[in-house]
């Protein structure tokens, strides 16, 4: 499939870059690619606009990304980093009505808790976010016209999605990805994958585990994200292997 494009939103991890109260380099770097929002990308398809996570950052991304139009909000799971910026879809919804979005059960049961009003069927006297809630299973499903393949990853002992739609696939919050999820990684032009820092974390990918994975799976590019201040990206981009990138924020990538 061609005529995809992604937009990297935010490619850093909960806490942004730079990060508050924080004197290091990289928190203090005039590399712009070091200034790191959280995590999220927008896909584009056939002039539909796609969102994987509303992050706290969503009203800055979108407006720096020109998106005025919104067909879609896809949810990889219910963390703060990706979830709190919901509340602004609002002027997409005054402009266009309701917007699709698409949960597992388990990420909706979170989102409905802390977003109450937006879900209730109380009249309000002021707008809320207008969403049409659809249920991710274990199957396929369409977003706007494109096809969306849920990739099941574990994030410290939580299970949480990646997707493939097309030969992308974006995965960003992972620890582990399990055999049969890497089966369905194969064949990709573009891959995201979680590489927080160096160092190891419970609940995240290291750069060298990263990519150990990349070089299994093969793919003719392949982005991390979900970066922390440990990792300078100019520094860091040039001891990568052949293939193998730090995403920034604003970067756009043609699939």
């Amino acid at each position: 499939m061609t005529g995809i494009s992604v937009t990297v939103l935010g490619s850093g991890t909960s806490s942004g870059v730079p990060t508050i109260g924080c004197t290091c380099a990289v928190c203090h770097s005039p590399d712009p690619r070091d200034n790191r929002l959280r995590p999220s990308i927008l896909v584009r398809f056939q002039d539909r606009n796609i969102v994987i996570d509303t992050t706290p950052d969503f009203r800055a991304q979108v407006l720096r990304a020109g998106v005025e139009r919104l067909d879609a909000v896809v949810y990889t799971h219910a963390h703060a980093d990706h979830i709190l910026g919901l509340d602004d879809v609002r002027p997409f919804n005054f402009r266009q009505g309701r917007i699709p979005m698409y949960a597992s059960a388990t990420t909706f049961e979170t989102i409905r808790r802390i977003f109450d009003y937006a879900f209730d069927d109380h009249p309000h006297t002021s707008h809320v976010p207008k969403l049409d809630v659809n249920f991710i299973g274990d199957e396929a499903f369409d977003v706007a016209g494109l096809r969306f393949e849920p990739i099941p990853v574990l994030h410290g002992k939580a299970t949480v999605l990646g997707f493939r739609f097309g030969n992308v696939a974006y995965l960003t919050d992972h620890s582990e990805i399990p055999a049969s999820s890497m089966e369905k990684l194969q064949g990709l032009d573009v891959l995201f994958l979680d590489a927080l820092r160096h160092k190891p974390h419970p609940t995240h990918s290291t750069v060298a585990a990263s990519i150990a994975t990349a070089q299994l799976l093969k793919p003719a590019r392949t982005y991390f994200t979900h970066i922390c201040h440990d990792l300078p990206h100019a520094e860091t981009e040039a001891s990568l292997p052949e293939g193998i990138f730090l995403a920034w924020d604003g970067l756009e990538i043609h699939a």
